[in-house]
């Protein structure tokens, strides 16, 4: 067992220093070496998993359509519901509070000629902002007809709820406002299922369930575990089982709950 565990370590470190060299291997979290180290695929509205979520993801391809008449779109919802991944998805001019809670990238596109090819604008995570990105989303908004370019923004609550300035809330809700359902488990499950089939994988149901119970809960984590399941059983040549699957959640304190 301690002989495939050090190999495992190998596998990882080796694979790590081609993914990212300037990390040292043996502090980086094994969380960010998942999602670091795969080949993720892209954003899309089609490989978002929409659970109950449907008619919120026909409504923003609707929006995203040339000839909508609505300028800007509103959604919440909870961490890990996938927010980030739609605003990715529609390709726009990205900005995240959380990280850029002045909108430094956004004021200096809004001050330029906008002769940016995407005509979409995204801002995550908007309850983030500081009073100088409030001002700057603001004047954003009122800049929005002129420009032809609409605006899409995510919260974690209902743009009434948020604490922010009462003129900005107002503009957040004056658009469409969609809020996004977290997966159940049970969609989770088949999600997974229908990604581990796809790759030509066996993923019992113990496996998932020990998966469900104890990774990282959002979707975008589990999936990129999945991926990471996959190469690590073909380089130890062992199926996916529950002690393997303990072995890579175990290796820097992945698991989220105490068996």
């Amino acid at each position: 067992m301690r002989d495939s565990i050090s190999k495992g370590r190998n596998f990882i470190r080796i694979s790590l220093s081609r993914a990212a060299s300037t990390a040292a291997c043996s502090t980086f979290p094994m969380r960010q070496l998942i999602l670091d180290l795969l080949p993720e695929a892209s954003p899309r509205l089609d490989n978002f998993v929409a659970g109950g979520n449907v008619e919120m993801l026909t409504g923003l391809a609707a929006w995203l359509a040339p000839d909508s008449s609505e300028a800007s779109l509103f959604l919440w919802g909870e961490k890990g519901s996938g927010k980030t991944h739609l605003l990715h998805a529609c390709e726009a001019e990205y900005s995240d509070a959380s990280t850029d809670p002045d909108l430094t990238r956004m004021a200096r596109a809004g001050e330029d000629s906008m002769s940016d090819a995407r005509f979409l604008y995204a801002v995550d995570n908007v309850e983030m902002l500081s009073e100088t990105g409030q001002i700057a989303l603001f004047n954003l908004f009122n800049r929005l007809p002129a420009s032809g370019r609409r605006l899409i923004t995510t919260a974690s609550q209902p743009p009434l709820k948020l604490s922010l300035r009462e003129d900005l809330r107002t503009r957040l809700g004056s658009g469409l406002i969609y809020r996004l359902h977290a997966l159940s488990d049970g969609e989770k499950k088949v999600a997974l299922a229908t990604q581990a089939e796809a790759r030509g994988l066996r993923l019992p149901q113990d496996a998932l369930d020990y998966l469900l119970a104890r990774a990282p809960r959002d979707m975008r984590s589990l999936a990129a575990l999945l991926a990471a399941l996959d190469r690590y059983s073909l380089e130890q040549k062992r199926a996916i089982t529950v002690p393997l699957l303990r072995e890579v959640l175990e290796f820097e304190n992945l698991s989220e709950a105490k068996a």
